[in-house]
């Protein structure tokens, strides 16, 4: 049946476009290119039923996907709250192009002076649970190899029962501190494989995966999936499977907000939507490079076709938004009855309708017995429960869904609607 128009619903869609628009236009303006509108979709479309196909698990919405088995890390980080990353310093002894630290908070400061991370973690161990993950990022712990012995003793003193981490660079490892981290019970540690290190540097990684594989339980290698290394990483992938090692993660390579010389240079565009809800999440400010996801799927279905039996994570930026959502809303899930926690992106929905949809969307929902609903007269707006959506269906009602965020307010806590999804067949 033809739907009639309704101009408060177009307005209200109209002004997330105009979000969109503005947001793009901010970008550009700085010099920032993006892809086509769509570039990479159907290819990544192809390439994930391939790897569905082939047994890979997906999670989080296809955010996240395993091939083999997960850390217990990975596993805690889209969790509801039992995991947590410390610092010593932001100082490194690299000079990464694509680093996201310029973006932490007191930056500056924190590459000349100590974190306080002893407080906060002793904090943590009072809030989390026996099943806690707790991790030592950097720049680079091993800097300070001391300090970072005693961080993790200190774990055991907090936290004896934690799954405990170290990301690494990976250079400045050596054995007597392999086996100092091995007595503070160090569960897992993380080396990153630069593909644009000189061959020296990147054989003394690879020398010390394996003497990191004598004393820590599992070892990993963790690094960015850059656009045009699909060789090398097959390579990295085959020498992991050959060492025994314990699994690798990719990551989406992102853009940091910063350096887009660096980036522009090599050819890259940003991935275009960079996000499917946009907001400004706190995940150090950063944007998708294009190609590096069909890139990572790649790489996992070599990994298939090769029956290799490294287990293989590809973690998304968007599993790392999804991961940051999760913990803003799902207190609220407990004692809400109008709003839903999407169980793939943690966002709180509800169902919307506008303008003269409301008289008839209010009897409907009456008759179905739904006590929770919200009238908003300025924006001309009644917002139910997403359960109460099949009670109109065969209605010529126009219903959209409501993206939501749970906010700080002056007044406690509140409600923020961050994006409206067409439902049905004006999706």
């Amino acid at each position: 049946m033809d739907r009639p128009t309704n101009p408060d619903r177009d307005n209200a869609l109209a002004r997330y476009d105009s979000i969109w628009d503005d947001y793009f236009g901010s970008l550009e303006g700085r010099g920032i290119e993006f892809e086509e509108f769509g570039a990479s979709l159907q290819e990544a479309h192809e390439l994930k039923e391939r790897l569905r196909k082939a047994g890979a698990v997906f999670r989080n919405g296809e955010a996240s996907i395993v091939k083999g088995g997960l850390s217990p890390a990975c596993v805690a980080c889209t969790g509801p709250g039992g995991s947590r990353t410390f610092y010593l310093s932001l100082a490194c002894h690299r000079n990464c192009y694509f680093c996201f630290n310029p973006n932490q908070q007191d930056y500056d400061h924190y590459l000349t002076h100590d974190y306080p991370w002893e407080e906060e973690l002793e904090d943590f161990a009072r809030q989390a649970g026996t099943s806690a993950c707790v991790g030592l990022t950097g720049g680079e712990p091993l800097l300070r190899p001391d300090e970072t012995v005693r961080f993790f003793e200190r774990c055991q003193v907090f936290l004896p029962s934690a799954h405990t981490r170290l990301y690494t660079a990976g250079d400045l490892l050596d054995e007597d501190l392999l086996r100092r981290l091995a007595a503070a019970r160090l569960s897992e540690i993380r080396l990153s494989v630069k593909l644009d290190d000189p061959p020296a540097a990147r054989e003394r990684v690879r020398a010390n995966i394996l003497l990191a594989k004598q004393y820590v339980p599992a070892v990993m290698v963790e690094t960015p999936c850059i656009p045009g290394t699909y060789d090398e990483m097959c390579e990295v992938l085959l020498f992991l499977e050959e060492t025994g090692a314990s699994g690798i993660n990719l990551l989406e390579f992102c853009y940091p907000f910063h350096n887009w010389d660096e980036f522009a240079k090599r050819g890259f565009k940003i991935k275009n939507p960079p996000f499917p809800v946009l907001f400004e999440y706190g995940y150090a400010g950063s944007l998708p490079v294009a190609g590096s996801e069909v890139l990572a799927l790649r790489l996992m279905a070599f990994a298939f076709e090769k029956n290799l039996n490294l287990d293989i994570h590809y973690c998304s930026l968007e599993n790392k938004h999804r991961s940051e959502i999760r913990q803003m809303n799902e207190r609220r899930f407990a004692n809400d009855s109008l709003f839903w926690l999407d169980p793939e992106d943690f966002f709180l929905k509800a169902a919307k309708v506008y303008g003269d949809d409301r008289e008839p969307t209010a009897t409907m929902l009456q008759r179905a017995g739904c006590p929770e609903r919200i009238e908003d007269e300025e924006e001309r707006s009644l917002l139910f429960p997403v359960r109460y959506m099949p009670e109109l269906s065969g209605s010529p009602v126009q219903p959209v869904i409501s993206y939501n965020v749970l906010v700080a307010k002056e007044q406690g806590q509140g409600i923020r609607e961050v994006e409206l999804e067409p439902f049905g067949d004006d999706a």
